[in-house]
């Protein structure tokens, strides 16, 4: 069944989420093709360490690790991040649920890229570009998220929502990111030593924003699904898309790394590629349930939509979530 459009579609989110594809494309277009300097570099970090810089383009002053991972950012904005961005605007015009919660989900790659390397990545002349393009999604994100009209949401997924599921990949998520960045900062904290990836940086930056943010976020939206809160899919389904964001991610930053010299095993490069398959699967496909079930009716059957995932699925009386919140 077809979502009516219904909402009032909000001028300043289109704009704000518009601004932010083009300066996301542009500056992943500036990170992948900058040249100049072509040699790597030692320096002495703020703790006495010896690290290598990238040397060149864009990310010249960055080390070898974090230039080519942002190098791989890049490429996964320009091929993916920005395409989704456009479509959910798209969607989004049309007034339905499905396109509020589908441009919220588009903006938190941008958000979370960009307040990454607008804080952790060395100065360069794209600062200002990175500091505008965190704030739109930042506050675009928000007006999305203020505008959903929560008893509606409630009314669909309590009729189709992946409840349960989410909950607890949102659970999982949320302990094995806390587990990943917390075991070398204690490690680092017994022995005095800097953590590994530390570089030439004063401090952790990204582990700050997940250990900060990202996972409390998932465990926030996890208590609310169990709750059966609406307000649970608000939080979850932008930590959804973000998660699906991470296989080709991590695959693009581990090619450019490998092309810059970072040496890897087998094991860590198998390991991490093979654990975010499975996320990734399990992201998307909870991705397209979510989609599916804010375009139906609420109290109606499941029906049949070609649209998200273009195969025929029938109706989910059985599906996790159908027929109410279990």
């Amino acid at each position: 069944m077809t979502e009516l459009a219904s909402r009032r579609v909000s001028r300043s989110v289109v704009v704000l989420a518009a601004l932010v594809a083009v300066l996301s494309g542009m500056a992943a277009v500036v990170g992948l093709l900058a040249t100049g300097g072509d040699t790597p570099m030692t320096v002495t970090s703020a703790h006495g360490e010896i690290v290598e810089l990238y040397g060149s383009g864009l990310y010249d002053a960055d080390t070898v690790f974090k230039g080519g991972g942002n190098r791989g950012s890049d490429l996964v904005t320009l091929a993916l991040g920005v395409p989704l961005l456009v479509a959910a605007i798209a969607v989004y015009r049309r007034g339905s649920l499905r396109g509020a919660l589908l441009i919220g989900g588009a903006l938190s790659w941008p958000l979370y890229l960009y307040a990454t390397m607008a804080v952790g990545t060395a100065y360069n002349e794209l600062f200002l570009v990175y500091v505008a393009i965190f704030s739109a999604s930042l506050f675009a994100l928000v007006l999305t998220l203020v505008s959903i009209d929560g008893a509606d949401l409630r009314a669909r997924m309590e009729s189709h929502g992946p409840r349960r599921r989410l909950a607890a990949l949102m659970l999982g998520g949320g302990i094995v990111t806390a587990i990943v960045w917390l075991v070398p900062l204690i490690i680092s904290g017994l022995t005095g030593k800097p953590p590994e990836l530390l570089g030439h940086q004063t401090t952790m930056v990204t582990d700050a924003l997940d250990l900060g943010v990202i996972t409390p976020a998932t465990l926030v939206a996890a208590y609310l699904l169990h709750r059966r809160r609406a307000q649970g899919y608000l939080v979850a389904f932008p930590l959804l898309v973000l998660m699906t964001f991470l296989l080709p991610v991590i695959v693009a930053q581990s090619v450019f790394q490998l092309r810059a010299g970072v040496s890897f095993t087998a094991a860590e490069i198998a390991g991490p590629i093979g654990g975010f398959v499975v996320l990734a699967a399990l992201g998307v496909g909870l991705v397209v349930a979510v989609l599916r079930a804010a375009g139906e009716v609420p109290g109606q059957p499941m029906a049949t939509d070609r649209s998200l995932t273009g195969q025929r699925v029938g109706t989910g009386a059985g599906r996790d979530g159908g027929g109410g919140v279990a």
